[in-house]
């Protein structure tokens, strides 16, 4: 039986949610520690945007999209301790997002490829991994990766 629960949420209003697709950030994230469920969904019917909301909060919402889809080139690496932490026993159960602030106008908009959100979608656990050893910055122009690579679709 599917069970379902409304919140509501920062961009959508009231939503009805289900109680077994809420992830859960046992840490919280950065500068957020005491908000532990989120839920994701879409921001609109189509495109590559979607909202990871907070269950808790309905003001907290983050924009995020998969980086694979901006920047073909991005690789993430985790730790043993990050494994363990998430739960993976099956890299095919893992989903990458990166968190973006939207700018006026939206070509300024960038995203955070030094603090990926990584899930165990199998398990719904999620964490925001710093990654501390690499080349990404916390903002990486989004729109500068498909127009300097020409759109693709």
């Amino acid at each position: 039986m599917v069970t379902a629960m409304k919140i509501q949420s920062k961009y959508h209003g009231e939503i009805k949610i289900e109680k077994s697709k809420v992830i859960h950030f046992p840490q919280g994230i950065p500068s957020f520690l005491e908000e532990k469920e989120f839920y994701i969904l879409p921001f609109a019917d189509e495109g590559p945007f979607f909202i990871m909301q907070s269950v808790l909060t309905p003001s907290l919402a983050f924009v995020i999209v998969s980086p694979f889809d901006f920047f073909k080139d991005y690789e993430v690496k985790l730790t043993d301790q990050v494994i363990n932490s998430l739960d993976i026993s099956n890299q095919e159960n893992v989903v990458v997002f990166v968190i973006l602030t939207i700018q006026e106008p939206f070509q300024n908009t960038t995203a955070n490829l030094q603090g990926p959100i990584v899930i165990n979608d199998a398990k719904k656990i999620g964490k925001q991994v710093i990654l501390s050893d690499s080349p990404y910055k916390t903002k990486h122009l989004l729109l500068s990766q498909l127009s300097s690579a020409g759109k693709e679709g």
